[in-house]
């Protein structure tokens, strides 16, 4: 293999490995940091949060928040949405329990039901638009498979020109010592 061409490919792998390492930390490393990631998968929040985006939340105390935040929160067992809030209502037999009047920017109407505090998961920090489109296709298959997929490939770019490397130098080594003919000599001095 050139020197050239190695120097490419080394180039080029190292890339390829830096954006994936950015990636996974794009979507899952930043959980270290207190952080949980969620796709926007509808255009209810549009222009705030565009569909396809990916928002980064961090936990807040449901106690401390004002009508015109953001909560991304828990709709039922599966369902996440984001959506501002319009109000904060105290609930009328229990009023150490809040709730929350709810509307999506790009929707006429306010939500449907009340949220209570414990269904809050946190308030949006920042945004990445498309990249909530990569997550969900890798979150479900075949886009995991292809994850794991494109993985092996990249472990495997990247130790391909070792594997032909060590054939090529054990050849030129033993060609060196053909044409030597023949053996080191000492000398006495």
């Amino acid at each position: 293999m050139s020197k050239t061409f190695k120097r490419i490919w080394n180039i080029f792998t190292t890339v390829l490995v830096a954006l994936v390492v950015v990636a996974a930390i794009l979507l899952a490393g930043v959980r270290l940091f207190g952080l949980q990631v969620f796709s926007v998968l509808s255009g209810s929040m549009e222009p705030t949060y565009h569909t396809g985006s990916l928002i980064y939340v961090k936990k807040v105390d449901p106690f401390t928040v004002e009508p015109g935040q953001v909560l991304t929160f828990m709709l039922d067992e599966s369902t996440i949405a984001t959506h501002r809030v319009v109000a904060v209502v105290p609930d009328e037999d229990d009023p150490s329990t809040i709730r929350f009047r709810t509307k999506g920017d790009a929707n006429d109407a306010e939500d449907g039901k009340l949220l209570h505090y414990k269904n809050v998961i946190g308030t949006p920090v920042f945004t990445i638009p498309y990249l909530g489109y990569v997550a969900n296709y890798i979150q479900n298959p075949p886009g995991t498979y292809i994850a794991i997929a494109a993985g092996a490939l990249l472990l495997l770019l990247v130790f391909i020109p070792d594997l032909f490397e060590d054939d090529s130098d054990k050849k030129n080594s033993k060609k060196k010592k053909k044409k030597s003919g023949s053996a080191p000599t000492e000398q006495q001095g």
